[in-house]
């Protein structure tokens, strides 16, 4: 054959650092170098003139497809990985083959080159690497589970100082409407007493309808705070647990949300102003909502005024277009350095978690604004200046199916 008497064929065959051969159309081995009988552990002379079959019984029909293939449509093939075992060596070996036409100076086919080069190592890295990839996800979906358990202990957490707070605006009213009632009862019974002995005088008679009209005016006020302070948890708690989609007046629940905070506020000396635009409605997630509203303010609390420190927050939510909403959230508390800063989003990421917190709050925040409102945040913050947050939220949030 042809090929055979090139030297210089015989040449690349001999220095190639890959495997080659040259397959006649009936895939006879005209031509092989060392490299490549390795796959199967037969001699170069070994291989001459024999066909696949008899050399590679186990590769012969994807061989013989091949050089149909090549023969037939003058195309070569390549990219084709080939594996195997042979009986002398424990590990697998992995080849990718490229197959080109080899052609006489008329066109005709007269045989295919085959050239393949090893990649064993590259397999085995690739499975490593799989492996590898296959326990990150692992530990990632494990820590995804964990952060969404802390999440939600976080929410309950939230749920639960936001009770301790209305607990409290609710004793006071009750508290006040008790004694009300208390003294009216008393009265009651002086009043019946005197009427029964007969001796009823006018002034009494006006005196004791005097503390009658008084005592009701006060029960009605203290017992409507009581009243409006449970109608607003209950709105608010089933927002914060059940996360269902519906209209809602933003600044109305704004202000239910904070107003759960104002006892805090008080005793830690904080001011706080809340300034909302009217008729700001909203087709979005009220309780996803109040949750941001919830960590921006006990955030404030934690970290811009830890340690005693007083001042002042100031939340204000306006109308940017027809669309969309404001809510800026800030105070002139401690502020943030610029690492922090740069992290503070980041979750599990804290400066007091010797003082119990999760570092869960603001990536709490960030998630549901970008993820589940389909809004933006922005955070500005400089040590000693307090820190601001800018909130953009479109009033029909987007459907997340």
């Amino acid at each position: 054959m042809l090929v055979s008497t090139l030297p210089a064929l015989q040449l690349i065959y001999d220095t190639a650092p890959i495997g080659l051969a040259c397959l006649s159309p009936d895939c006879r081995y005209l031509l092989i170098n060392q490299r490549l009988t390795e796959i199967c552990g037969i001699s170069i002379e070994g291989h001459l003139g024999r066909t696949v079959r008899d050399c590679v019984p186990a590769l012969a029909d994807s061989v013989e497809q091949i050089v149909r293939s090549i023969v037939a449509t003058g195309e070569p093939v390549i990219g084709i990985e080939v594996a195997g075992q042979r009986a002398d060596q424990v590990e697998e070996r992995s080849w990718v083959t490229y197959w080109h036409p080899l052609r006489m100076p008329d066109g005709e086919i007269v045989a295919v080159n085959v050239a393949a080069e090893e990649i064993t190592e590259r397999k085995r890295a690739e499975r490593e690497i799989r492996s590898a990839r296959d326990a990150a996800e692992t530990a990632l979906r494990h820590l995804r589970d964990i952060q969404d358990t802390l999440i939600e202990a976080e929410k309950l957490a939230a749920l639960g100082r936001m009770v301790a707070g209305v607990a409290h605006e609710i004793n006071t009213p009750l508290g006040s409407s008790l004694t009300v009632a208390s003294t009216l009862q008393r009265k009651a019974e002086q009043f019946a007493a005197e009427v029964a002995r007969g001796n009823l005088k006018r002034s009494t008679l006006t005196g004791f309808l005097e503390l009658v009209s008084d005592a009701s005016a006060q029960l009605v006020t203290n017992l409507g705070r009581a009243a409006e302070r449970v109608q607003s948890f209950k709105q608010v708690a089933a927002d914060q647990t059940e996360s269902l989609r519906r209209s809602f007046d933003a600044g109305e629940l704004t202000g239910q949300v904070l107003s759960q905070f104002e006892r805090q506020l008080r005793v830690r000396d904080i001011a706080f102003s809340l300034h909302c635009e009217s008729n700001l409605a909203m087709d979005s997630y009220p309780g996803p909502f109040g949750q941001v509203l919830t960590n921006l303010a006990v955030n404030a609390m934690t970290h811009a005024f830890s340690d005693g420190e007083t001042g002042t927050i100031n939340v204000s939510l306006r109308a940017v277009n027809d669309d969309h909403v404001e809510l800026l959230f800030a105070d002139d508390g401690c502020g943030m350095a610029p690492d922090v800063e740069r992290r503070a989003f980041d979750p599990f990421f804290t400066t007091r978690r010797h003082d119990g917190a999760s570092g869960l709050g603001l990536h709490i925040v960030h998630s549901i604004v970008v993820d589940r409102l389909g809004g933006q945040i922005r955070l500005e913050s400089l040590p000693g200046a307090g820190t601001r947050f800018q909130l953009i939220l479109p009033r029909m949030a987007p459907d997340r199916r």
